[in-house]
């Protein structure tokens, strides 16, 4: 069976991505921070029958990369790298004037460092795969200038340039980055808590995130709305 780790997959969008990969024959390893809701996430997500390790943790910290890594060679390797880990830098969001230093740092530590860091220590792995993939899961927010939304916007910004460099420099592999567009998550009720105009749940674009996997286009900077509509 392929294997796919997944950062941030406790709720929201990666667990919606779990549940379909399972669902289709993967075996997961699965990370969050909360302990509780990441064991809730795995018992769902190993009732389709996949094999599933939960390991929760914080991907700023390179021994818990390192685990995850080694987790998913007792599963086999690494297939599928999917960094959907996430932090805003403020709660609920605010200027830049106001966007306390250590919230930036925080976020690019979370949305930039980490994910590179894991990237880094998967490689090997991936480059063994046979269809060796990473998706990067970015934000309208690092190409358009929202008010507030500057500190996370910039940081999936430098994920964006990480991830156009890494396709350029791993030929063999494909890596997506790949912007969910509004979603109904926790994340963005943290961001924004007085907005509840309604929006998709996240489970309505994971076909664009299969899309991806089956027909494995160049890599490459994708908007899940545009794929789900078949463009």
């Amino acid at each position: 069976m392929p294997v796919a780790i997944i950062t941030g997959a406790s709720k929201g969008l990666g667990r919606a991505l779990a549940e379909a990969l399972a669902a289709r024959g993967w075996d997961l390893v699965l990370d969050a921070r909360g302990a509780g809701l990441l064991k809730e996430t795995a018992d769902v997500v190993a009732g389709h029958g996949a094999r599933v390790t939960a390991l929760p943790g914080d991907v700023t910290d390179a021994g818990h990369r390192a685990g995850l890594v080694a987790a998913a060679r007792e599963l086999g390797g690494v297939d599928l790298l999917v960094s959907n880990a996430s932090a805003l830098g403020a709660e609920p969001l605010v200027r830049l004037d106001e966007l306390p230093l250590a919230g930036l740092r925080r976020a690019l530590e979370v949305n930039v460092v980490a994910a590179l860091g894991l990237v880094r220590e998967a490689l090997p792995l991936l480059r063994e795969s046979a269809a060796g993939a990473v998706v990067t899961v970015s934000s309208d927010a690092g190409a358009e200038a929202y008010g507030t939304w500057g500190g996370y916007g910039a940081s999936k910004a430098a994920l964006d340039q990480l991830a156009a460099v890494l396709g350029v420099e791993e030929p063999g592999l494909r890596v997506w980055a790949v912007d969910p567009g509004d979603m109904a998550t926790a994340l963005y009720v943290a961001a924004v808590p007085d907005d509840d105009d309604p929006r998709p749940a996240p489970e309505s674009v994971v076909p664009a995130f299969l899309r991806l996997l089956e027909e494995r286009p160049a890599s490459g900077r994708y908007a899940a709305p545009a794929l789900v509509e078949g463009r």
